[in-house]
C-alpha cells in the first residue's frame, strides 16, 4: 500500500519548508519511498477523523497500511529503521545518529519554538520585550555548543544520517530570526542539507501546493 502523509492545505509559511511535513517528505525522498499527500484545513485538523490519527490535531501524520503514526521524530525514525539511507550499518554509529535525532527535537528545537511563541503569540504582552532577549540568548547558547561540536565536519557523525536530517530541519526554523547567521559553521551545514537532491524534491513538492 502507498504511504499517505498529511500536510497543511495552506501552510502558514507559504511553502518555505518550515512546516513539519517537509521533514517527513525529505525522509521519504532520501529512502526512495513513494507517497501520497492528503491536504487538511485547520478546521479538519480538529475534527474526529484527523484526531483519530493525531490526537493533538496537528500535522503531519503518516499512514502505511494498518500503521498510523504522528510526531516527525517518530515517523523519520520508523522510515530510517525500515529503509536504507538514513541510519549507518555499524551499531554504535547507528546509536549516535539516533541520539542526534533526539538532540534535534529535545535540545535544539524547544527554545526555537519558544522564540516563535514569544514573538507571535505573546508579543503583545507587557513582559514580552524583556522576555525576548532571554529566549534569544538561550538559542545562542544551544547553537554555540552545536557549532563547536560540528567544527569543520560536513555532518554530525560521519556520513549524512537521520540525525542530520532532523537537525537541519530544526535549524531551518531559526533562520528567519537571523540568529543562524551568527554561526557561519551552522549556516553552511544547513546549506549542505538544503543542497541534497532529496531535500530539494521535498521542498519543491511542499512549495507547489502553496503556490498553486
Amino acid at each position: 500500500m502507498t504511504i499517505t502523509i498529511t500536510a497543511f492545505e495552506r501552510s502558514p509559511d507559504g511553502g518555505k519548508g518550515l512546516a513539519r511535513d517537509t521533514r517527513v517528505r525529505w525522509a521519504l525522498e532520501e529512502t526512495g519511498q513513494p507517497y501520497d499527500v492528503r491536504l487538511v484545513s485547520f478546521q479538519a485538523m480538529k475534527e474526529p477523523a484527523h484526531l483519530r490519527v493525531h490526537p493533538f490535531g496537528q500535522i503531519p501524520t503518516f499512514e502505511d497500511g494498518d500503521l498510523a503514526l504522528f510526531e516527525t521524530g517518530s515517523i523519520v525514525f520508523h522510515l530510517a529503521e525500515q529503509h536504507a539511507g538514513l541510519l549507518p550499518a555499524d551499531a554504535n554509529a547507528r546509536a549516535r545518529a539516533i541520539t542526534w535525532m533526539f538532540a534535534a527535537v529535545n535540545t535544539i528545537e524547544p527554545p526555537i519554538l519558544e522564540l516563535s511563541i514569544a514573538k507571535f503569540q505573546e508579543g503583545d504582552k507587557p513582559w514580552a520585550k524583556d522576555r525576548l532577549p532571554l529566549v534569544q540568548d538561550r538559542i545562542r547558547e544551544r547553537l554555540r555548543r552545536l557549532s563547536a561540536r560540528l567544527g569543520e565536519s560536513e555532518w554530525l557523525d560521519g556520513a549524512f544520517s537521520a540525525g542530520d536530517l532532523m537537525m537541519v530541519s530544526v535549524l531551518l526554523r531559526v533562520r528567519p530570526s537571523g540568529l543562524l547567521d551568527e554561526f557561519p559553521t551552522l549556516a553552511a551545514y544547513v546549506a549542505r542539507g538544503e543542497a541534497r537532491p532529496a531535500y530539494q524534491r521535498a521542498f519543491a513538492a511542499q512549495l507547489a501546493i502553496n503556490a498553486a
